[in-house]
């Protein structure tokens, strides 16, 4: 392991800076002569066809600080993986500059870069032992054997690996395997760990694990990571600051709780969160200078802070999608117009809580309750076809625009 010493005289080799990143793979259909009109109709539906072909990441900016962990998430086809490869030099760039510490990377071959790389599928050599696969990196630089010796016993000790130093892959589970991965990306030593969705093969519960030691091996090794997964909570648990992608285009950059608590927009907020958000078709209403939230024939006054940002950016009424997470909606026994009515669908006791799946107002709402404000025969859940009643506080609610889909505030 490279000592703590070392490390600092080497910081600014562990800082990426993404400005502009552009990825295109080229369509030899695209080169044909479009028809008119017929661009406007591909880029409606987001699939992002230019004359230059598909585009998969475009306008990708970003700063990594030193010993940063970094989590690039997004559903499937998002771009997040195009874009990591882009940095480990696996895919050329097609747009833009990629600068690790103070150096343009642009053209500079994956073996030059100082990174190392977990890919899904573990890419470990069958005829290998753990200790061979763990040394092959180390042996084609001519790394000398008390060297690789030390390097390799450090990393499975910090890896809980040890036993397994003379087994080969085929003998060990899943999660054993993607431990030797990172084993071997270690032993590098690298100024950048780059992590390409490497816990998806594995089972929720080995899922789970896996995460926790990923988190401590963080502290151990003390290096800049960029971590891809399509997994939020993956995401939330582990990142230092997350980027939320969609369509090749960053939605979000922010701290966990950060894109918790104020998502930029409608994708970031059904994205972020589990069960996802309630959405509601609503209205931003305002008398003299107060600002209210109408639902059905509900209307709930917004706290002061949401007033004040909602004047300072002289937001007019209108409709509006209303946001609201399932643990922050609570059910009432009145049925006023200060509660909105619905009708049980599913319930799903979950042990600490039950998850509420109604119909109200022709919406499907998903509602947290925690066991232990249930009493009598709600102990064991609701009927399907129960009337229930919900309301909702101003101070968790989320205000997005119909037309743009960006939070007002």
């Amino acid at each position: 392991m490279r000592r703590q010493s070392d490390r600092s005289q080497i910081n600014t080799m562990a800082k990426v800076s993404l400005r502009n990143i552009k990825k295109v793979y080229p369509n030899a259909e695209t080169k044909k002569k479009k028809k008119k009109g017929e661009q406007e109709v591909e880029k409606k539906a987001n699939l992002q066809i230019t004359d230059e072909g598909v585009v998969a990441v475009q306008e990708f900016s970003l700063d990594i600080a030193d010993k940063e962990f970094i989590v690039l998430v997004g559903p499937s086809g998002c771009g997040k993986s195009t874009t990591l490869r882009m940095i480990a030099g696996l895919e050329d760039i097609s747009g833009g500059e990629l600068y690790i510490g103070e150096k343009l990377m642009n053209d500079v071959a994956p073996k030059d870069r100082d990174i190392a790389m977990v890919f899904q599928n573990y890419a470990l050599y069958p005829h290998m032992t753990v200790y061979e696969n763990m040394a092959f990196s180390l042996k084609l630089k001519k790394t000398p054997k008390d060297e690789i010796d030390r390097k390799v016993k450090e990393a499975a000790e910090i890896l809980d690996i040890t036993q397994y130093l003379d087994r080969k892959p085929k003998a060990l589970s899943g999660g054993q395997r993607q431990r030797v991965a990172i084993g071997r990306a270690i032993v590098r030593d690298p100024a950048v760990f780059l992590m390409d969705e490497p816990l998806s093969n594995l089972d929720a519960k080995l899922r789970n694990q896996m995460r926790a030691e990923i988190i401590k091996l963080r502290q151990r090794i003390n290096t800049t990571f960029v971590y891809v997964t399509h997994d939020q909570t993956e995401a939330m648990t582990l990142g230092d600051r997350i980027v939320i992608m969609r369509d090749g285009f960053i939605q979000q950059i922010g701290t966990p709780q950060e894109v918790f608590n104020h998502p930029a927009n409608l994708f970031v907020a059904g994205f972020i969160g589990t069960p996802q958000m309630n959405f509601f078709d609503a209205r931003l209403e305002k008398e003299g200078d107060v600002y209210y939230v109408a639902l059905q024939d509900t209307r709930v006054q917004i706290p002061e802070d949401k007033q004040r940002a909602l004047k300072d950016k002289g937001v007019e009424p209108c409709d509006i999608t209303l946001g609201i997470r399932p643990e922050h909606i609570t059910l009432s026994e009145k049925a006023d117009q200060a509660n909105i009515s619905a009708t049980v669908d599913v319930s799903e006791m979950m042990g600490s809580s039950v998850h509420l799946h109604v119909t109200a107002n022709g919406k499907d709402v998903v509602v947290i309750i925690p066991t232990i404000e249930l009493t009598g025969e709600l102990q064991n859940g609701f009927a399907y076809g129960a009337h229930v009643n919900f309301t909702f506080g101003g101070n968790v609610i989320h205000m997005f625009d119909k037309a743009t889909d960006k939070n007002l505030i």
